[in-house]
């Protein structure tokens, strides 16, 4: 059993006070139902160890779709003082800016028949390559790979894939500053060659789907989203390339930690000071890969386009397929906060997380400004997923973060063995819900199942006054790695 105890400040934060070598305390945002299934990763004891980590300030964070990570949870966010703080790959994940796009079109749910929505989805299948080591939709050389790196969607829309209209509506305009080619490894670049524009394996995913619910009326229409709305969403991220970048920078930090006397209660925390060598090189490093998946996303959403012209037979004109916004889920980023009652900058760790700025925040769009930052909440492949607004509050209390998507509640492994031979994608047509998926087993892993229900998930953030929301939307259909 678990050594922690959560002490209840209220009906949706959960506090695991500082002891030992805790330097702040774990807190965890769920409602009561919840805390049973989140207990059994033992996920909180990871938000607990972040906590030991130099530098910290506030609180190690754990969001309602907290889970077993590398390192840091996956939910989990913390904030470290420049000064004396430290930098992990950890607490970014290997899946450098896995993110999301919502996309919003013209046409009505009723526009589409079942025809329609199989030759869309086959259409989506086959322009966005999907699976483990997926590539094929686009190809650089080794000269063009370094301007993709440090120029990010504005790179693709160089290009020809999408306009000036999607870099608008994108978390930091698609590109971050400060992506050096040189920090990454040969074997990184490589791996960058022949990824953009794919999906990839594991949860990632691109779904095709309505607005099904609107609960703020204002924002909703102010985001273009209207009941019966058709929707895509592409849930991706930095493929190969950011998974290497992550990867190198782990084993370089991990030699380093005695050089700099940091001692932490697990090794997969490893970190090095912001302002140390390997922290920096991380950090030029980790801002390619950002840049690569933002490219990588901008590629698969005019390649979405393409499909529901060429499926739908359409133009642009009619089925006029529009970005709403992207989000990113795994990044660090140097913002600023407020700390003790004072301003002061810090580098924001965000793994399976979601920044969710407040209305009138200097960062969101301006045809957001009065709304709040749109936060992209995807939920499982049955059931639905949820559009909401940043808050205030989320800015008081979690460095203006909220959660990112359902969480596993099963490992992929447990997900095969309940999915047992049940023909899933059958199971889910009879839903009037289409998959198509590389292979059967990528499907059995993602069964519904295998996931939090997302409506839990966001009753606690909203519980919370974290975020609100906005609109739900649900599946029509789904293609999988």
């Amino acid at each position: 059993m678990p050594s922690y105890t959560f002490e209840k400040l209220d009906d949706y934060r959960w506090q695991i006070p500082k002891t030992g070598g805790m330097r702040v305390p774990a807190r965890l945002y769920a409602t009561e139902p919840m805390l049973e299934e989140i207990r059994s990763d033992d996920a909180p004891q990871q938000a607990i160890n972040v906590a030991h980590m130099p530098g910290i300030v506030g609180a190690s964070l754990a969001m309602p779709d907290i889970h077993w990570g590398y390192g840091f949870p996956i939910g989990g966010v913390a904030a470290f003082d420049p000064d004396d703080g430290v930098i992990s790959p950890g607490g970014v994940g290997y899946d450098i800016n896995c993110g999301v796009r919502l996309m919003a079109s013209k046409l009505q749910k009723d526009d589409l028949d079942r025809q329609d929505q199989e030759r869309l989805v086959d259409a989506l299948f086959h322009r966005v390559p999907t699976g483990v080591g997926s590539s094929g939709a686009l190809r650089v050389d080794a000269s063009t790979l370094p301007h993709v790196l440090r120029k990010g969607a504005p790179w693709a829309v160089q290009q020809g894939y999408g306009s000036d209209a999607d870099l608008n509506v994108i978390e930091e305009g698609g590109q971050v500053d400060g992506a050096d080619p040189d920090a990454v490894s040969g074997r990184a670049r490589e791996r960058g060659l022949d990824q953009i524009g794919t999906l990839g394996s594991g949860n990632h995913f691109l779904e095709v789907g309505y607005v099904a619910d609107i609960y703020d009326e204002r924002a909703a229409r102010v985001m273009g989203l209207d009941e019966g709305t058709v929707t895509a969403i592409i849930h991706s991220g930095s493929r190969g390339f950011g998974y290497q970048v992550c990867d190198d920078a782990l084993q370089d930090m991990d030699r380093a930690m005695n050089k700099y006397n940091i001692e932490l209660p697990d090794r997969q925390l490893a970190c090095t000071p912001i302002d140390s060598p390997e922290g920096q090189q991380y950090i030029r490093g980790m801002r390619c890969a950002i840049n690569y998946a933002f490219a990588n996303r901008q590629v698969m959403a005019h390649n979405t386009r393409l499909a529901f012209e060429n499926a739908l037979d359409l133009t642009p004109r009619e089925h006029g397929l529009r970005t709403v916004y992207e989000v990113a889920h795994n990044i660090a980023k140097f913002e600023q906060h407020r700390v003790d009652g004072r301003p002061q900058e810090v580098c924001v760790h965000r793994k399976g997380a979601t920044r969710a700025l407040p209305a009138g925040h200097p960062l969101v769009p301006g045809r957001y400004q009065k709304v709040g930052q749109p936060v992209l909440i995807p939920g499982d492949m049955g059931r639905y997923s949820y559009v909401l607004v940043g808050t205030d509050r989320a800015m008081e209390e979690t460095f203006g973060s909220t959660c990112h998507g359902a969480g596993r509640k099963m490992s992929r492994r447990q997900a095969r063995k309940t999915a047992g031979r049940r023909n899933v994608t059958a199971e889910l047509a009879n839903e009037g819900i289409i998959v198509r998926g590389e292979s059967g087993r990528t499907v059995r892993e993602e069964i519904p199942e295998a996931y939090k229900d997302v409506a839990d998930v966001v009753e606690a953030v909203e519980g919370a006054g974290i975020s609100k929301r906005v609109a739900r939307l649900r599946p029509l259909g789904v293609i999988k790695g």
